[in-house]
């Protein structure tokens, strides 16, 4: 494949190297506006830019023609609206929070756990916290939002809050800390014990590798699709 990296930051230097590692060829690497750059011979994009940016960044792409695979968080507010331009422009698109393996079992592990903590709400409350490096522009995390829809979606909790939670609101804590890649915990506590699952990722790699491998799924499709398509598809 011929691959645009579209945010050229310690991410995508990693993308880099699995890439050409995998027998890919980096055709672009975009740091500043897009429109500075041709597209012309681009096969797919990988964007991990910056909040600001990423919704220019893929539309862009997908009026290209260009399928992408993004990893940036904090632009979603934005979302539904790329997916319309992509479908207009017959393109492809995988948003992911995480593109690691171990995260997105974490996801399924933290929907499961969130069913079956539903009929004992009275007995556990449920918090998370995240970390990550200093250099993470959002906060709480893209990933941590996931998770906390989710928990929602599978409990009567009503929202999330990073400080002062409700009674019906799901407390989330966000850390910074120097070279933290990134650690997501759940915990349900009660007055006896305390349940908690929890993912530690220990480079970048893991995140680079999943989105490597979403876009080589995505290749030469067209539609939305998540990274539950492209890593449990026949389960």
């Amino acid at each position: 494949m011929n691959i645009a990296l579209i945010g050229y930051g310690k991410m995508g230097k990693t993308i880099e190297k699995i890439s050409l590692d995998r027998g890919h060829n980096i055709k672009l690497k975009i740091s500043d506006d897009i429109n500075n750059h041709s597209l012309d011979g681009v096969d797919i994009a990988i964007d991990f830019s910056i909040p600001d940016a990423a919704f220019k960044n893929i539309t862009t792409c997908f009026e290209a023609g260009i399928p992408v695979v993004s990893g940036t968080t904090g632009w979603l507010e934005k979302y539904e609206e790329a997916v319309k331009v992509c479908n207009e422009n017959n393109s492809g698109f995988i948003y992911a929070s995480n593109f690691s393996l171990g995260v997105n079992i974490f996801f399924e592990l933290n929907k499961k756990l969130a069913e079956m903590m539903r009929p004992f709400e009275a007995d556990y409350s449920v918090s998370m916290e995240e970390v990550h490096h200093t250099q993470k522009l959002d906060a709480p995390s893209g990933t941590a939002i996931t998770l906390a829809e989710q928990i929602i979606e599978n409990s009567n909790k009503t929202g999330w809050k990073l400080e002062d939670a409700g009674e019906h609101e799901i407390p989330l804590t966000a850390k910074r800390i120097e070279n933290v890649p990134g650690t997501h915990s759940i915990s349900y506590e009660s007055k006896v014990d305390t349940l908690k699952i929890e993912h530690v990722a220990h480079s970048r790699e893991g995140f680079a590798l999943g989105a490597v491998i979403a876009a080589e799924w995505l290749n030469g499709k067209n539609g939305i699709f998540s990274m539950k398509d492209v890593l449990f598809q026949n389960m």
